[in-house]
Order: C-alpha cells, then structure tokens, then sequence
C-alpha cells in the first residue's frame, strides 16, 4: 500500500494541505440546459442526423428500436403501486417499468421521425400514470422510483423541448406526480441498501431537478455521488482498486449500479458537471475491473468475488467507453470489448449515449496502476515461513491446552480448516500464535454471545506474536451472497457482542512488544482490535475491516481499531475499511506512534481518529469515503505528512492543535 501511495504523491509533492479541490455544485445563477438528461440538444441532433442518413452503429440500433417499441401500448396504472423484493408480490411494478422504458423509446423514436404518433405513445403512458399514481410502496418502492424514474423524465424531458404536443397541464400533473409521489421516497436516498440502490436515486433526481429547475435538488444528488454514507456514493460502491461494493453479490447487480452510476454522470455532464474524473476516474476504474473479469480475466478482490451472473451482459458500456475514449483520451480496452459484445442487440442506449461521431486523434492515456485496495492485506493464500517445531493444531482440536503446555519462545499452528471455540483463548506470553493463512479461521460458535476470541492471559503479557490466520466475527463461517446482509444484521443491539483481540495491561502492569502481522479480522461487533496499556506494539499488512456495530455501549464505541494508552507504536501497510458504526483506527492517549501507509475507507466516523496524542506522524495513508473527517488529530508534535485524503463527508484533515500538515493532497471533501 505504502509503494503505491508515494507514486501518487510525486506528481504533487510540494502541494501543501491547502491545496484542495472541493466538491462542485450547480451555481444558483447559472441556467438549466434544457434538454439536458441524458442528451443535451446537439446530442440529440447528432442521434438524429445519423440515425436518419443511415449511418452504422446508428441505423442499426434506430431500426431495432422501431421494431421493438410499439405505437398502440395500452399502459395499466395504479394509484397504490407495491413491490416486494426482488419482484415479488408485485402490483404495478413491473408495468411501471415496462411502460416508462416504453415511453422514454417512443419520445426518442419522436425525435428522430418526427412522428406524432410516437409523441402520443409517450405522453400518453405518461399521461396515464401522472393523473392514477399516488404511492410506491413496499421493500422496492425507492428501488423503483430509482430506476423508473430517469426513463420517465428523460422522455418527458424530450417531450418538453420538441413541440411534441404535450398540454402545459399535463405536463404540470407530472411534475406535480414525481414531486409528490416520487420524490418523497428518494430525497434522503437508502444508504442501508446496496449500492445500486442509491446510485439510480442519483441519476433520477438529477434528472427531476433539471426538469423543475431546482437547484438545490441537483446539487443534493451531486453530493450524494461524492460523499454518500453507507453504501452511497462513487468511493463506497467502486474501491481503489476498482473492486465493486457488489463483486462479491452477483454480476447482474454490479453492471445494474455501475449503469446507474455511469448514467448520474452523464445528467451532470449535460449541465456542466464532471463527475466522470471524481477520484481519479474512479467510474473509468469500476467500469475496467468489472469487465475484465466478465470476459474471463482474473482481478484483486478482497472476500471471494462471485461467479453468478458471470455470463450475464447488460447494456451499460456505450456511453462510458464514448466518453473517456473519445472525450478524455483515455483507454478503456476492457470496456471496450464489452461494448462490442453487447451492441449488437442494443437500441436505445447506442442511441442516447453516443455523443460525438467516433474519431481517433491525439494520444491515449493509460488508466494509473490499480490503487491500494489492489494490494492484499492481512492473511494471504499461502505462507512459506512456518517453523517445523510448532505445535500443530487440526480444527476441533484443543487449541487453550496447547498454549498452555507451548515452550517458552514456541510457535502454537492452527492448520487451515475452521477452529470453533466456545469461549474466547487466554494468550500467555513468550509464544507465536499463526496459522496457514487465510485457510486458518478462528471462530465462536453460534452460541456465544459475549467474547473475545483471543485475550491476555496475564494483565504483564509480553513478547506476543500472532500472524497469518483469520478471525471471524459472525454468527456463522458461511459465505453470504448479499454483501449487505452481514452488514445489516450487525446493526443491531441484538447481535451478539463479539470483539477479535483484546489485549489489555493496567496502569501498574502494562503489557510488552505484541506484534500482530498478516492477520485479517472481520465482522466483529465489537472492535475487531482493541489493545490497551501496551509498550511497543508493531502491526503489519493486516485487514481489519467490518467491525465496530452498534453493541452496548453503543455506536461510535467499537473500531476496526481500538488503541488506548500505548507507546512506541509502529502501524503500517493495513487495511482499515467500513466499520458499520466507528472508526477505521482510534487512538486515544498515545506516544511515539508511527501509522503509515494504511487504508482508511468507508467507516462511519473517520479514517484516522487520533486524541491526546503525542509524537505522532501519519505519512502516507489513503483516507477516503468515511462519513465523517478522513484524519482527525489533536495532540502534540503531530506531523500529517504526505496523505491523500477525498471524499469524507467531513474535512479532509482536521486537528484542534498546531499541527504540522505537508504535502497531503486533499480533494472533494465535505465540510
């Protein structure tokens, strides 16, 4: 992590902590381009002029969208629209999507034709649900508002702007309609959900701003694309690395959301807003590892990525691929190939999402080598350097008797398999506990609701090494296919108090020289590391991630990393992401504590949380995408020193004291 983080910073290295992009919005005073979704007027002359002389590809996506749409739809709306997950128990639902894709089609096929009976096919399917719908309702309702609402008001938009026919009255029964039914569910978004839920929300309420003119409304949703919470916004559905929120659910869902994401884009674009480069084309890089591995190469993933849907292709890759290819000079070979493979049954999208005449001039940029999140941290695949007198452990067998019994200066190995324990392991002194990777996991069975899965045994503890193993938080050992549903069952006070590590000394007996290296702890509701009273402690290239829920003593209290009353502390090259309800690291009352090279993301509070601390230097960490301050410092002879620190809903940097901050690159923070 640390390597990658310094090449990043030599193209700014005299940029000090001032130098900082914020966050653009839409000034009051500029006016709304109209049409201006996803096509501004000379893109829809460009699809016209095209589409019309016969040109490929456009010719050939305007034919199969006329014989696809048709001019005598007899749409069937409801006042009381429902829909349960996934479809189920559906009233309304499926024909709101159908007949709003339906209309945005025909109101294109209007442009191009000029036809009036395709004008009337779309204002009246609009017509039709304006003056019935008064409520969504049920587990997809903001789903649905998301995703059906963008055909919706493109096709309305198109209507607006072309004198199609549509009366004022009706068109202000629309806008009546999606300010009172839609609107209402999407303003304040579903960050709960996953992140293709909020990302449609984006996208629709830019495009019902544009339409009424709002901007406040635009800018809330521009917002949301920076620095969303939970699963919200650019940093939190697509990593670093490019791996995205969703890889480790299923293939329909990740296209599904970097569709949405890459359509939000656009409706920016349109009115002047580059949320393309936002995080250094972070869109580019979801957009890039999503379709290498869906046509069969392999990519860095952090959990096991997911094979369903593999072989699914949904039409996302036009607009994306046109726009950094041709706008931004930049390569997307992978996207690419994925556009070739689905434009050939591609009508309405080729259509509205080319938006210049394809040419190749100038130079072409490589996208910069995958970020942080591309390096494995914590427990690897395989470890070469175990020692041949451990003490072997097989899952199921005793593993406190062989600490116990363990030499002086020895090695306890737990061979791969799962470990279940009913009461949390008492680690004595002068002993190295490791396993064989990510293959080792320690875990608490079911029934244990209040433990820790390794403590001191004495409150003097010294000379201490654990390495290369898995600690597993939750309630089962079991892989999940929704990546959200550990996440949510965690959020409650209900779940079962369970914390990784637990290594405390006293006042008058503190513990010595832990080392902690290439472990990865997860899924704790309690922290996953949590070390007081300790002099020298090392932490190296280690995961911990997911812990931290809301257990008593409630949220904010519990962090992927919890250090108090430490000194000589050394933190590097580690993976400290999406605590459910605390901070990535919390350090309070500390000395002599070096934390560099770390990654820091997607946490409910902030990245770094440092208080009462004294010679501190942070150098080179990646925070970003936390819910509150990326580095929050307050202490003495604190050095900030050569960070990159975007898109926290607070400050990128923030420290009470005099604090000494160079060359950290700050960009699209919040407050």
């Amino acid at each position: 992590m640390k390597k990658h983080i310094i090449i990043l910073l030599l193209t700014g290295a005299f940029l000090s902590v001032k130098a900082q992009t914020k966050i653009q919005q839409l000034s009051d005073s500029k006016a709304f381009v109209h049409p201006g979704m996803a096509q501004n007027r000379q893109d829809l002359e460009l699809m016209k002029k095209e589409a019309l002389l016969g040109v490929q590809p456009w010719k050939a996506a305007f034919d199969r969208l006329k014989s696809s749409t048709p001019t005598d739809y007899i749409t069937h709306p409801v006042s009381h629209l429902s829909q349960g997950p996934y479809g189920s128990s559906d009233l309304g639902g499926k024909e709101l999507m159908k007949s709003s894709d339906i209309a945005y089609s025909a109101a294109i096929l209007w442009y191009i034709t000029g036809k009036q009976e395709y004008a009337n096919e779309a204002t009246g399917i609009i017509n039709a649900w304006s003056y019935t719908l008064w409520d969504l309702s049920g587990n997809n309702a903001k789903l649905l508002a998301g995703l059906s609402g963008h055909f919706l008001l493109n096709a309305a938009e198109i209507l607006k702007y072309s004198n199609s026919g549509w009366k004022v009255k009706d068109a202000a029964q629309f806008k009546f309609m999606m300010l009172t039914v839609y609107y209402p569910l999407i303003k304040d978004f579903f960050p709960e959900a996953n992140g293709n839920w909020d990302a449609s929300m984006i996208n629709t309420m830019m495009c019902l701003a544009v339409f009424c003119e709002d901007h406040a409304m635009f800018n809330r949703a521009v917002t949301k694309f920076y620095i969303g919470n939970g699963n919200g916004g650019i940093t939190k559905y697509i990593y670093p690395g490019g791996q995205i929120q969703e890889a480790t659910r299923d293939w329909g869902h990740v296209q599904l959301g970097l569709g949405e994401f890459a359509k939000a884009a656009q409706t920016a674009w349109t009115q002047g807003i580059d949320l393309y480069s936002v995080a250094d084309n972070r869109l580019a890089r979801g957009f890039e590892y999503a379709s290498k591995y869906l046509l069969g190469g392999n990519v860095p993933v952090y959990g096991p990525i997911s094979e369903r849907e593999r072989g699914t292709l949904r039409d996302i890759y036009e607009n994306v691929y046109n726009h950094y290819h041709f706008t931004d000079h930049l390569n997307m070979p992978y996207t690419g190939k994925m556009m070739e493979r689905t434009r050939a049954k591609t009508s309405q999208v080729l259509l509205t999402n080319i938006h210049t005449v394809p040419h190749e001039d100038g130079k072409y940029s490589n996208l910069p080598e995958p970020g942080t999140d591309a390096i494995r941290a914590g427990a690897s695949e395989k470890v070469e350097d175990l020692p041949a007198d451990a003490v072997r452990v097989k899952p199921g067998e005793p593993i406190q008797s062989a600490l116990d019994n363990c030499k002086p200066g020895g090695t306890v190995l737990l061979l791969k398999g799962v470990h279940t324990i009913s009461a949390g392991l008492l680690v004595p002194s002068n002993i190295t506990l490791c396993g064989e990777g990510l293959g080792t996991i320690l875990f608490f069975a079911p029934t244990v609701s209040d433990d820790i899965v390794l403590k001191n045994k004495v409150s003097n503890m010294h000379d201490v090494t654990i390495r290369d193993l898995l600690i597993e938080g939750a309630t089962s050992a079991a892989i999940s296919s929704d990546p959200n549903n550990d996440r949510r069952i965690r959020a409650y006070e209900s779940s079962p108090s369970r914390g990784g590590i637990l290594f405390a000394g006293t006042s008058d007996s503190l513990i010595h020289n832990i080392v902690i290296d290439h472990i990865t702890v997860q899924n704790c509701t309690k922290s996953g590391i949590y070390i007081s009273g300790c002099v020298n402690l090392t932490i190296h290239n280690c995961d911990f991630s997911d812990n931290g829920s809301w257990t008593v003593p409630g949220g904010g209290q519990h962090h992927n990393l919890r250090l108090l009353h430490v000194e000589h502390v050394q933190v590097n090259d580690t993976r400290l992401d999406s605590s459910p309800w605390g901070n990535g690291c919390s350090i309070i009352a500390g000395n002599d504590i070096i934390f560099s090279g770390n990654e820091t993301e997607r946490n409910k509070l902030n990245g770094i949380y440092c208080l009462d601390v004294k010679n501190l230097h942070i150098i080179n960490n990646l925070a970003e995408g936390n819910d509150q301050n990326g580095i929050y410092a307050n202490g003495e002879n604190v050095q900030i020193n050569s960070n990159i620190s975007r898109n926290n809903a607070a400050k990128g940097i923030a420290s009470k004291e005099k604090a000494l901050l160079q060359h950290n690159i700050l960009s699209d923070n919040g407050m």
